[in-house]
């Protein structure tokens, strides 16, 4: 790999960086008829603890902390400034809280959810695609090709509906949502982790559920065109046993293409997966996302989609410099 392949990704990492995270400063500024602080003080004037006589002192306080009575370019500038030290400011909706805490509750949720799933659909989906896509293999394998179909056009969000439905309201084997118990206090354990891990099963059951339809379908269609390369040919041709060229020769090449799509796929399956986090009241950066468009805190937006897009962007970056190591014939060099 050349170093002037590195800095090229690494330039446009930050360029990316810097587009999405101006595109997220103007998105919530052109919004109409919502104020966020309007709000906090109404919110405020209607449990007592301001009067009415105060609001509009208190209103000209918080903007002046906040700096939403400079200038938008000021209010560009110093958020760029923000956004570089990871300084999100205080919760609107939640002050004094800062943004940074609220994201630090919720960021191990959704790294843990994601993390898991993707592991587990992507790894279980391209396996059994390479194998439904395998001329040897065993026949009763075809008949998870419809039901596979059917689930990887279903949505995250409708799957997590059915399977509340069932396995929550009707059956009431799992919990109906949360992270926790209610009761249950956090602790190094193995009954917390227990736990943690029996509300986070409905969860992810809908994301690999869908997912894996979608990664068994694209591994099929892949090795379905290296069965038919010469290097395939020809290692049937010197004899090799049937599971080193499965695994060696088919599966390895249409892993590359499959990689280039997981990598093309990590908005989709994160943006699905913090719609499933709300469904199930997961406390997870979805949940705390919606909380924050709810009450329109700018600063909570800012921070939990800058965090979002941060994630994907390196995870796409690390993807794409793992190439040379999932086929040698790849160089990032000019010939």
């Amino acid at each position: 790999m050349s170093l002037g392949y590195l800095l090229r990704r690494i330039l446009t990492f930050f360029v990316v960086m810097w587009a999405a995270t101006t595109l997220i400063f103007f998105l919530p500024k052109l919004a109409p008829g919502r104020d966020p602080i309007q709000e906090r003080m109404a919110m405020l004037n209607a449990t007592g603890s301001v009067s009415s006589a105060d609001i509009s002192e208190m209103v000209a306080a918080y903007q002046k902390n906040f700096g939403l009575d400079q200038p938008l370019y000021l209010q560009y500038i110093r958020y760029l400034g923000n956004m570089a030290t990871l300084d999100f400011n205080y919760s609107l909706a939640q002050y004094p809280a800062k943004v940074i805490d609220l994201i630090a509750v919720s960021l191990p949720w959704t790294v843990g959810l994601l993390t898991m799933t993707t592991l587990i659909s992507f790894t279980l989906g391209s396996l059994l695609g390479g194998i439904l896509a395998w001329p040897r293999a065993p026949g009763w394998l075809k008949y998870l090709l419809p039901p596979l179909v059917t689930f990887s056009a279903v949505p995250y969000y409708l799957l997590g509906i059915i399977f509340m439905h069932v396995f929550a309201y009707t059956l009431k084997i799992f919990p109906l949502g949360g992270g926790s118990s209610v009761g249950v206090m956090p602790s190094y354990t193995v009954e917390y982790a227990l736990d943690i891990a029996k509300h986070a099963v409905l969860p992810a059951m809908s994301i690999v559920t869908a997912a894996v339809g979608f990664w068994t379908l694209a591994m099929r269609g892949m090795t379905v065109t290296t069965m038919g390369e010469d290097y395939m040919i020809l290692a049937e041709a010197k004899g090799l046993p049937a599971t080193r060229i499965f695994f060696w020769y088919a599966l390895r090449n249409a892993l590359l293409p499959q990689t280039t799509a997981l990598a093309l796929s990590l908005g989709t399956l994160v943006s699905g997966a913090l719609l499933v986090e709300i469904i199930f009241r997961f406390p997870g950066m979805g949940t705390l996302l919606y909380r924050s468009v709810s009450t329109f805190d700018y600063f909570a937006i800012y921070g939990v989609v800058f965090i979002v897009i941060v994630g994907i962007c390196f995870a796409t970056l690390i993807i794409d410099l793992l190439y040379p190591v999932l086929d040698p014939r790849i160089r990032y060099h000019r010939a």
